[in-house]
């Protein structure tokens, strides 16, 4: 039996959905649109407006006009608080309406996305509205050598960087939009956000929700499109000030060219190919199922998944048999079924780039001890992969698969697995198992990522900084870091 579709869902994705723009919904400048598919069947799910470099300059428009001479920079920070604070409240009550469009969009289990994915969304902004009340500057005590007995007065200033254009992925489409509009709204900035163009649902839905939260026209303006015109445009606009994106390395360094025309600030969180170790004392149980935990979530579509499985000598036959009777044990399905473990991966190009995949490890000598291939022949579901007798070389060891694949190999010593962990151009993530705390912290000092998890994986807060290392990107997403990507620093001294 499946989850009945709410009818505000139903009535939602049946209507033809616009661009929000200067607090209005608009048709794209061209009258065009576009279809998203519902990845468990392959159908037609929606249709959307398609915006492109007209509808950005729309949208850039509306949000300066918003930054420059609108009410939202007249606001106080607690009054701009509460309004974030409002925007995670609607969330929550909206919380199974939000969680069908993820399923139905993205794929991913109703019962995940209603009990994660929304949930961590509202956190992310009644987190962020904190904010809003602490962002300050300092007063420095200078000394001037060349005016001997003058007095200055110095301060700093932190202000916000002025309009920003956001680009946020598929994986997590609610989500990565809260994770983007939170902390440019606590810094009082305006916002272009563009969706990813297989998921944009529940950011037009909460576009919805922002306005009715009452944060003014302008403010927050929302473009679906396709990332070669719309988010190209946006990238390179010269009335945007900073870009933040999600998504690929490839796609990360297309942004950072795009940014050059005005030198507009970047901030990016990409790729990750992160090493999960399980040392031979670590609690089998607990590390088998977080091995498992580590790849399988979200259907592997995780730029942090664990999806190398380094595993001492000792435990290594243990832990990947463990791993591989989960995998087989999963059940695959329609994400709005409540017995369905995981769902299809986004799309057809998506289920074609993790089936190359598993077909380049095959021919190139990998074993799948279970899994391996595309279920069925409707919709986009792959099988929960492990793949063994792999080496460093191979595609599927060096490459982002970004699907549920594990390839898996051995290891001997802490210094062996710190050099063979860090063998890659990416640093997002990386996950320890083991009982001894001084080796634990050890390893964790020398790998290069931005999270690593001890005796954990996948343990995400508002509160705790989210970023990579090489390749994975520039700055960090939550906490306190994060507001530092989205202000300016200015310095003021005065003579007294």
């Amino acid at each position: 039996m499946t989850v009945t579709i709410d009818k505000r869902v139903d009535d939602f994705i049946s209507t033809e959905r616009q661009l929000f723009i200067d607090g209005k919904w608009v048709s794209a400048a061209t009258g065009r649109t576009f279809t998203t598919p519902n990845p468990a069947t392959g159908e037609d799910l929606a249709t959307l407006a398609e915006g492109d470099a007209e509808d950005i300059n729309r949208a850039v428009a509306a949000a300066r006009r918003a930054f420059e001479e609108g009410p939202w920079g007249r606001m106080t920070p607690s009054e701009r608080g509460r309004l974030i604070w409002r925007i995670g409240d609607l969330i929550l009550d909206h919380n199974d309406e939000f969680a069908q469009l993820e399923t139905l969009d993205n794929g991913k289990p109703f019962t995940v996305a209603r009990v994660a994915d929304v949930p961590l969304a509202a956190d992310l902004f009644h987190y962020m509205a904190g904010w809003a009340t602490k962002i300050e500057g300092n007063t420095i005590d200078i000394s001037v050598p060349y005016a001997p007995g003058v007095n200055f007065h110095a301060y700093t200033l932190r202000e916000p960087v002025g309009v920003v254009g956001q680009i946020i992925p598929w994986n997590f489409p609610l989500l990565m939009a809260a994770w983007k509009l939170g902390p440019a709204l606590a810094t009082g900035n305006c916002v272009v956000l563009k969706p990813a163009e297989q998921t944009p649902l529940s950011a037009l839905r909460l576009a919805e929700i922002i306005a009715e939260a009452g944060v003014p026209d302008g403010v927050v303006n929302v473009v679906t499109g396709f990332g070669e015109t719309a988010g190209a445009a946006l990238a390179a606009h010269d009335g945007v000030d900073k870009v933040a994106f999600t998504g690929s390395t490839e796609v990360g360094r297309l942004i950072v060219h795009a940014a050059a025309g005005n030198l507009k600030k970047v901030t990016l969180e990409l790729g990750g190919k992160s090493p999960n170790i399980v040392f031979s004392d670590a609690d089998p149980a607990e590390a088998i199922a977080g091995a498992a935990n580590a790849i399988f979530f979200n259907h592997g579509q995780c730029c942090v998944a664990g999806s190398r499985l380094f595993v001492e000598e000792e435990s290594y036959d243990e832990v990947v048999a463990g791993v591989a009777d989960i995998a087989k044990s999963i059940k695959l399905g329609d994400g709005l079924d409540p017995d369905t473990q995981m769902g299809p991966l986004v799309s057809d190009e998506q289920l074609r780039r993790v089936t190359g995949y598993l077909e380049s490890g095959k021919s190139d000598g990998a074993t799948a001890v279970t899994g391996g291939a595309r279920r069925g022949d409707r919709g986009y579901f792959v099988e929960p992969t492990v793949l063994t007798d792999t080496r460093p070389e191979m595609k599927i060891v060096q490459e982002e698969i970004f699907g549920p694949v594990v390839v898996a190999a051995p290891f001997r010593s802490l210094d062996d697995i710190a050099r063979e962990a860090n063998d890659t151009p990416y640093g997002l993530g990386a996950g320890i198992w083991t009982r001894d705390g001084s080796k634990a912290h050890a390893l964790a000092k020398k790998l290069r990522a931005g999270t690593v998890w001890i005796n954990c994986y996948n343990v995400f807060d508002a509160s705790l900084p989210f970023g990579g290392y090489k390749q994975s990107g520039w700055g960090r997403e939550m906490g306190h870091e994060v507001i530092e990507a989205y202000t300016e620093v200015k310095a003021v001294c005065a003579q007294l």
